[in-house]
């Protein structure tokens, strides 16, 4: 059995850390350097960055930040935001990342994962969907719609289409994060995790809710993701890396080491 993974998520604006609700209101919490430095210590499996005004900004993402990033953390971390050509992703990966996250610029010109697959590979790629809960519809048959632009911009495409689409042009990775759960602590999207986890032969990340160690265990077993994002519940110290690895442990989740450090 393949060990999940635990993937600290930072949201990063204007160089900070930040941290909302839904993409709403968010607050700087802190340096991202120092925050991802800390965590690796920690024994997070992977970190993620997100540069969550890059895409609605039209703007390059913090190549300064990914460097930095590089010099002091030794697991495996990718970048989003703002992503749109494969030189966006080449700067990225030269700076030091060893994944690079795409999502509004794939949206809106899937063609990008193709080439960034067939430049780079497949295991650089990460295509990671916003998706928001709607009416189940023909143009919806999964009842989730795919938005992006940090979730202010709506695409008319189907969630479960759109993930397939993805793995078709040679995405490596998805990552399901629920925008009707970010940052609420009240667990998982677990239906659209599932459904989707069981339709594609590539990883899936589940991403927006968690508040409590429960919460991933139900995302491994009840969502059968292979690796879980943690915003709040590691960022506020309310269950370190270490207590949520003990945890699944003890509940038959097969884990990675807890300390690299």
């Amino acid at each position: 059995m393949l060990a999940k993974r635990i993937i600290p998520c930072l949201d990063v604006r204007d160089g900070k850390v930040t941290k909302g609700v839904q993409f709403l209101g968010n607050l700087d919490i802190g340096d991202p350097v120092a925050m991802a430095r800390y965590y690796y210590e920690q024994g997070a499996d992977e970190i993620v960055f997100y540069d969550i005004t890059a895409s609605n900004e039209r703007r390059a993402i913090m190549l300064d930040v990914v460097r930095a990033v590089a010099r002091e953390i030794f697991i495996p971390f990718s970048v989003g935001g703002g992503l749109r050509t494969i030189e966006d992703m080449r700067s990225v990966l030269l700076a030091g990342a060893e994944k690079v996250s795409i999502d509004s610029g794939a949206v809106r010109n899937p063609e990008v994962i193709a080439q960034g697959a067939r430049a780079f590979g497949s295991q650089c790629i990460v295509l990671s969907m916003q998706v928001r809960q709607c009416a189940q519809s023909a143009e919806f048959p999964s009842g989730y719609e795919v938005v992006i632009d940090g979730g202010r911009t709506p695409t008319g495409r189907d969630a479960f289409r759109w993930a397939h689409e993805g793995e078709r042009l040679g995405a490596g990775e998805l990552c399901i994060n629920s925008i009707d759960r970010d940052g609420t602590k009240l667990g998982y999207d677990l239906e659209i995790t599932r459904h989707i986890s069981e339709s594609v032969s590539i990883p899936v990340i589940a991403s927006g809710g968690a508040g409590e160690p429960r919460h991933l265990y139900e995302a491994f077993v009840a969502g059968a993701a292979d690796a879980a994002l943690v915003a709040s519940i590691v960022h506020y110290g309310e269950y370190p890396i270490p207590e949520l690895k003990r945890y699944l442990r003890q509940h038959g989740i097969e884990m990675r080491l807890e300390e690299t450090a």
